[in-house]
């Protein structure tokens, strides 16, 4: 069993790398920021903001040298607050241009849409670092997130944005429950795990 600790502000650059590492070809996230050469730098803007606001609770879980992360936001929070959302859109604005930054918010408003209805655990973001893939540290990592939300009795929800991990959060329960097509048609997938019990 992998080791895991809640993060701490100390963490939020380290998670910042491995989210970049983990989402730099992903077919949503990747794409949503067009220039390879810059898109290290101009997504580090969205990872550290998003990581930055789940780090009001205490479920941002990473492994013991940030080589994987989970945000989670648990049921009644918010992943971003209205002042950060406006924030997170001027700063993209400022790195990459008005309407990438517009096309980057709209899928997470397409995200927030098709949440369901009832509380639940939220895993907005997910990611092993590429030079520590293959060794089933992600998915160790939602392992023990879970067992700690089934303690709570919680159903849990998520969005994949890459089709390869379909496979690898049924393992652990997910089933589908939807699709999102987004502007740039890429289908995101929508996933519910009940709660335990």
């Amino acid at each position: 069993m992998t080791s895991v600790r809640i993060a701490t502000p100390a963490d939020i650059e380290p998670i910042v790398s491995t989210f970049n590492s983990a989402f730099f070809h992903d077919p949503v996230w990747g794409a949503a920021f067009p220039d390879e050469g810059r898109r290290a730098a101009q997504a580090a803007v969205m990872w550290r903001a998003y990581v930055t606001s789940a780090l009001r609770y205490p479920w941002v879980l990473v492994t013991p040298d940030v080589e994987a992360a989970a945000l989670w936001i648990p049921p009644g929070g918010v992943e971003l607050t209205a002042e950060e959302v406006e924030r997170l859109e001027r700063e993209l604005g400022e790195v990459t241009d008005v309407r990438t930054a517009r096309a980057i918010m709209a899928i997470g408003e397409r995200f927030e849409e098709a949440h369901p209805s009832e509380p639940f655990f939220y895993l907005t973001i997910l990611g092993t670092h590429a030079d520590h893939r293959g060794k089933g540290l992600g998915m160790a990592l939602v392992a023990e997130s879970l067992a700690r939300i089934d303690e709570l009795g919680a159903p849990a929800y998520l969005e994949s944005t890459n089709p390869a991990n379909l496979k690898r959060y049924e393992s652990v329960g997910f089933r589908v429950r939807g699709e999102i097509t987004i502007g740039a048609g890429q289908v995101v997938t929508t996933m519910w795990r009940p709660a335990a019990g």
